[in-house]
């Protein structure tokens, strides 16, 4: 067997794979938003129905919100820990990095905890702080889960920046401002791209966390499960899903079209 041919079925699995549980299952996903009365017409009616309408542009607002904060919160704490050794480092990490472990219903959980009818604050206030049903638990949820991925990606991508561009920086008199935005900043730019766009991603599609808080929360996830689960409606929980995807891939592909474009300048 020449080395072409094994490398050709080395690829047999993967079509298979790609076939069988990505492409088909989108092909069926597409071609089931169509079959209902109002045909292709359905997406229409996503933006023509007030509802539909509402919990796409606050899943949207919501993620959006979710990775600026993360993106600060992360940013400054990756680039203290990367640059400082200190006693409990690895404690102060791993409780970073701790809501990887959880699934989205028990940070949901956490919230209710915290903000809930029977949380801490409600405790604390006689009842008069309750966020944990409202669109900011949610916010809070979803960016204790982003805080992480975005946290790592930092440190990472801090740890490989060349300190002689640093140091070059400050001996021609930029001071520590200086030195963060036109040097550090720059230099991270990509990998801060990059993981913006996966915590966009992450929370635009994630359900757990919305599903233990969703009192009040209509986003765009929720809404799928209802139509499909109390409704019925397939036609439209389809239609939502492939409007829920084209939203984030969108945001991928730009992502990548800006990361791989510094990558290149900065090679160059």
């Amino acid at each position: 067997m020449s080395s072409r041919v094994f490398v050709q079925l080395c690829f047999v699995p993967m079509f298979v794979f790609v076939l069988a549980f990505l492409a088909l299952p989108l092909v069926r996903l597409v071609m089931s938003s169509g079959e209902s009365p109002a045909g292709w017409a359905i997406y229409w009616q996503i933006l023509a129905t007030p509802r539909y309408l509402n919990s796409l542009l606050q899943t949207v607002g919501v993620s959006f919100a979710v990775t600026l904060a993360a993106l600060a919160i992360s940013t400054t704490t990756g680039l203290f820990l990367a640059r400082n050794r200190f006693a409990g480092r690895g404690l102060v990490l791993s409780v970073l990095t701790l809501p990887l472990a959880f699934p989205g219903v028990v940070i949901g959980f956490l919230i209710i905890l915290l903000g809930g009818r029977q949380g801490l604050f409600s405790q604390l206030t006689s009842g008069n702080v309750v966020f944990a049903y409202s669109m900011f638990g949610l916010f809070l949820g979803y960016l204790y889960f982003s805080i992480p991925r975005v946290l790592l990606t930092v440190m990472a991508a801090t740890e490989k920046l060349d300190p002689s561009l640093e140091e070059a920086a400050r001996s021609l008199g930029a001071g520590p401002t200086r030195v963060i935005i036109d040097v550090i900043l720059p230099g991270l730019a990509p990998s801060l791209v990059a993981a913006g766009a996966i915590a966009f991603a992450t929370a635009m599609g994630a359900f757990g966390t919305a599903f233990t808080l969703a009192t009040n929360i209509d986003v765009l996830p929720m809404v799928i499960y209802t139509e499909f689960t109390l409704s019925a409606n397939i036609a439209m929980a389809s239609a939502l899903s492939v409007a829920l995807g084209i939203v984030t891939w969108l945001l991928l592909v730009i992502a990548r079209t800006f990361t791989g474009h510094t990558a290149a300048a900065g090679g160059g």
